[in-house]
């Protein structure tokens, strides 16, 4: 196999990124929840019932592929969306956000994630 081949990325590096950080269904259910605004993990762990150290092991996949920013504010670290410079990739983040709205389960991640959300909620 000639070397070229193994070092090109054919335009298509993106889409694999993308493609491996949202092969695990936790992953998908933060996207979601990420595609309606910047987040702080604690209300992360909430809307999905998991501990503090399982969403940060799936923010730091999602953020090494490039899927999401994050931004530190004192001891808070929020996470959003980030915007891509791949044409193809942001389509189908879009396409995906607004799918995933019609899925029982990331409703129901949004419920909790809505009486979670308020002043004293990050604590």
């Amino acid at each position: 196999m000639p070397s070229t081949l193994i070092t090109e990325d054919h335009g298509v590096r993106p889409l694999t990124k993308l493609f491996r950080a949202l092969g695990e269904e936790t992953r998908v259910r933060i996207v979601a929840l990420l595609a309606h605004g910047e987040l702080c993990v604690c209300h992360i762990e909430t809307a999905l019932e998991l501990s503090q150290p399982n969403v940060s092991r799936h923010l730091g996949i999602l953020r090494a592929a490039g899927v999401v920013d994050a931004r530190r504010d004192g001891t808070w670290v929020y996470y959003r969306l980030a915007a891509q410079e791949h044409a193809v990739v942001q389509e189908l983040l879009t396409a995906l956000a607004q799918a995933f709205g019609a899925e029982r389960a990331i409703r129901s991640d949004h419920a909790k994630l809505r009486k979670a959300c308020g002043p004293a909620a990050c604590k």
